[in-house]
This record gives structure tokens, C-alpha cells and sequence, in this order.
């Protein structure tokens, strides 16, 4: 198992009103993690996850692609310390 980190992400396209979220949602639940995805005003979408590196770095790759109705353009993400206040994925309303 890899070193426990929190990926935080922004990811830019026609990403809002695709089921974005859920697909981050299920995506996420399958890799173990814990988190949460929200839509953002300016139309992006915001995921904030954490777990082993290897797990979010396909996390990180299924962002990339999105679901069938979404246009990703490009993702902006950082990886920060571990810091454990999750206790699920989720999806967040602001």
C-alpha cells in the first residue's frame, strides 16, 4: 500500500449537469477513499480526496476523462499531507 495523501482538485470543461459528481462519487467508493466533490460557481467542479497515493493518482486519471456527457479540458491539482477528516466520499451542496 502506498504513503496516505490528500489530493485536491479543480477540474475545468462542460463538467456541471453531466452526473460529474456521481461518477466521481462511484469512482471514489470504488478506489476506498474519503472526501467530497462539489460543483463551483464558475462551473468547475472541486474533489478533495484522500488515501493511498496509488489509489488517488486513478482517482486523478478518471477525473482526466469524466463521464460520457462531460468535456474535460484540464485538471488543476495539487497533492498536500494526509490529514484524516473524512469518514466518506461524498458529494457536497456548497
Amino acid at each position: 500500500m502506498s504513503t496516505p495523501m490528500r489530493l485536491s482538485a479543480i477540474v475545468h470543461g462542460r463538467v456541471q449537469g453531466v452526473l460529474f459528481r456521481d461518477f466521481t462519487c462511484r469512482q471514489a467508493w470504488a478506489l476506498g477513499l474519503k472526501g467530497f466533490v462539489r460543483n463551483l460557481p464558475d462551473g468547475t467542479v472541486e474533489a478533495v480526496a484522500e488515501g493511498p497515493q496509488d489509489a488517488l493518482e486513478k482517482l486523478l486519471e478518471q477525473l482526466r476523462v469524466g463521464p460520457s456527457g462531460a468535456v474535460v479540458d484540464h485538471v488543476d491539482f495539487r497533492w498536500e499531507d494526509h490529514l484524516g477528516g473524512f469518514d466518506r466520499f461524498e458529494v457536497r451542496y456548497r
